[in-house]
């Protein structure tokens, strides 16, 4: 029973270390210039393939020609699709100005 029990911690401590977040980063025109950030959040469902409420960057740049723009999948959005197993999955855009 102690044996079975850790070859299943360590599978999960396994499972956990093979995961990452990734980012995505666009610059548009010269790149951000005052340093304001803004922040939204996307909703995907069943493993990102059904869109929900997606963020548009030209919004929250909100008229700047210089700007720029990174797709995050943060430590919480992918804890929070694990948690949900998949069903509801986060990311996280962020619009430099």
């Amino acid at each position: 029973m102690k044996r079975k029990l850790v070859n299943v911690v360590l599978g999960v401590m396994f499972a956990f270390m093979l995961t990452s977040c990734y980012s995505h980063t666009f610059v548009i025109g010269d790149g951000p210039k005052t340093g304001v950030v803004v922040t939204a959040k996307n909703n995907f469902f069943l493993y990102g393939l059904i869109p929900g409420k997606v963020s548009d960057p030209q919004k929250m740049a909100g008229g700047a020609k210089d700007y720029q723009v990174t797709e995050v999948h943060t430590f919480l959005d992918g804890l929070i699709g694990s948690l949900t197993f998949g069903i509801y999955t986060p990311t996280t855009t962020k619009v430099q100005k």
